[in-house]
């Protein structure tokens, strides 16, 4: 890391391709055996080396000959790309998964390099090493997930983000676009740690404000890894200091894990994450920044984080644009005519549409303070009121139904966006479902329930099937029931969209 200048739902499906078979498949774990034996070829580069694997050092290209052998074997599509700084070559290594949407591509990144100094096992042989170790259990796995998955080494972090600023730069406009989402892994394995995420919602609300559009989300994701573990986490802030810098410059969103580096552990932060009110990495930037400078337990947890958000953001993330010619659509940015239920039976957080404000209860958020796109969404309760439990959805079910839609003859599919949140006093009767609703008939397409546990909001992409409607008219509609007021439920349906091939 660069130095300071002078910071679950069971899902019943008939038709609606809420959550897609790979991403059904557990979330592997990452040995981190085989981390540590990254590292160690690491430090073996760095000592055979003069010591470091710095920028325009052979350290630093031996680094990326090792990395890029082992993806080259695996399956990956790798490119080496240069780069001029200080009159010396550096080098960035991209791989690219095969498959997935390349419009809608998840970005996965650390630095490779490391100061003079030293062999930067930490700093940050750490994040690149868990990095490489995921990416090879992609390739071992044969993980094919929607989206588009691509990996990047980052060459001179240390003299501040060379590398990572001329990716971003080659990039044009369209290829910028087309990357959804950015994690960055700097310092995952620091010696004393804490257990920070990237502030992509700002609710510290301290230093450099929130992410792009879409950070908040990718905060939420690692959150919820942490919660399942029951490791806490905080916030720190988006301060410039690593690679997510020139992509979030760019408008892409962002998030990603940090142990800690020159900064002194608190007397709070021992109590919360135990070690010591010391420096969280007492050889940041030294030579005693080796193999003996990790905290194994730190270097596993953030590992399986790191493959957790993978998994889970290959198959959801930014929802990716509909194919084929739009029939009809909602955003819900203006009132399209949705009407309530005659006989529903909710007393309190009755959907709406709305802007939703941003409720949490124990680092859970319960609602986002953003719709999947634009401002406005279906959901349940959109102000936040007092406290988590004011505005939520509480004593029966609320629904809404569109205006009748008439579906042309055709291949027809429905896409839409959605999530449903609750605590651990909810129960397998609560639930969202989506409906169409043709004559006298209604067909459930999805219903998500809800369990005894601590379940985050995060805007996750549906699609279904409305062939077997075509030239009918229908009406779409949204359900989500609390079966009781000591539940705390919260749901949101968003981007709706029927396209015709």
């Amino acid at each position: 890391m660069r130095a300071l200048p002078l910071i679950g739902a069971a899902v019943l499906i008939a038709g609606l391709n809420a959550v897609p078979a790979q991403a059904a498949a557990a979330t592997p774990d990452i040995p981190v055996a085989n981390v540590k034996a990254h590292l160690t070829q690491l430090q073996s580069i760095a000592t055979a080396n003069g010591g470091n694997r710095a920028h325009g050092r052979p350290g630093y290209l031996a680094s990326v000959t090792y990395v890029k052998n082992l993806l080259d074997a695996a399956g990956f599509t790798t490119t080496q790309q240069s780069f001029t700084y200080n009159g010396a070559t550096g080098y960035n290594l991209i791989a690219d998964w095969p498959g997935g949407d390349t419009s809608n591509t998840l970005m996965i990144g650390a630095h490779l390099d490391s100061v003079t100094a030293g062999p930067g096992i930490n700093d940050n042989g750490s994040g690149s090493a868990a990095n490489l170790e995921v990416a090879l259990q992609v390739a071992r796995s044969n993980f094919q997930p929607t989206r588009h998955l691509r990996f990047g080494w980052w060459g001179a972090e240390e003299l501040g983000l060379r590398g990572s600023t001329a990716y971003v730069n080659s990039l044009t406009s369209a290829q910028k676009a087309a990357i959804g989402d950015y994690l960055n892994f700097d310092m995952v394995g620091s010696p004393n740690p804490g257990y920070f995420l990237y502030d992509g919602d700002n609710s510290d609300n301290t230093g450099s404000g929130p992410g792009p559009s879409g950070s908040a989300e990718i905060e939420q994701t690692l959150a919820d890894y942490f919660t399942s573990i029951g490791v806490p986490t905080r916030g720190t802030d988006f301060d410039g200091r690593s690679d997510y810098g020139p992509f979030i410059s760019a408008g892409i969103a962002a998030g990603g894990i940090f142990t800690g580096a020159e900064g002194t552990k608190t007397s709070a932060q021992v109590a919360l994450w135990g070690g010591t009110a010391t420096r969280f990495d007492p050889c940041y930037h030294a030579s005693c920044d080796t193999t003996s400078n990790i905290n194994d337990t730190a270097l596993d947890r953030n590992s399986d984080a790191i493959a957790y958000a993978v998994w889970t953001l290959a198959n959801a993330g930014t929802t990716p644009p509909p194919t084929g010619t739009t029939v009809w659509s909602d955003d819900f940015e203006t009132a399209k005519g949705w009407t309530a239920g005659t006989t529903d039976t909710a007393t309190l957080g009755r959907f709406e549409r709305g802007n939703p404000e941003a409720t949490s209860s124990s680092g859970v958020a319960t609602q986002l303070d953003a719709a999947a796109g634009g401002t406005y969404a279906l959901v349940t309760g959109a102000a936040a009121g007092s406290s988590a439990g004011a505005n939520d959805l509480d004593g029966g079910v609320t629904t809404l139904t569109s205006p009748a839609i008439t579906l042309p003859t055709g291949t027809l599919t429905l896409n839409l966006s959605w999530y449903l949140a609750y605590l651990n006093n909810a129960t397998s009767a609560d639930y969202l479902r989506v409906r169409v609703v043709s004559g006298t008939t209604t067909t459930t397409l999805l219903t998500v329930s809800a369990a005894a546990a601590n379940k985050a909001a995060a805007w996750t992409a549906a699609s279904a099937s409305l062939s077997a409607y075509a030239g009918q008219t229908v009406r779409l509609q949204v359900e989500a029931a609390d079966t009781g007021t000591a539940s705390l439920i919260e749901a949101a349906v968003d981007n709706v969209v029927i396209t015709k091939a």
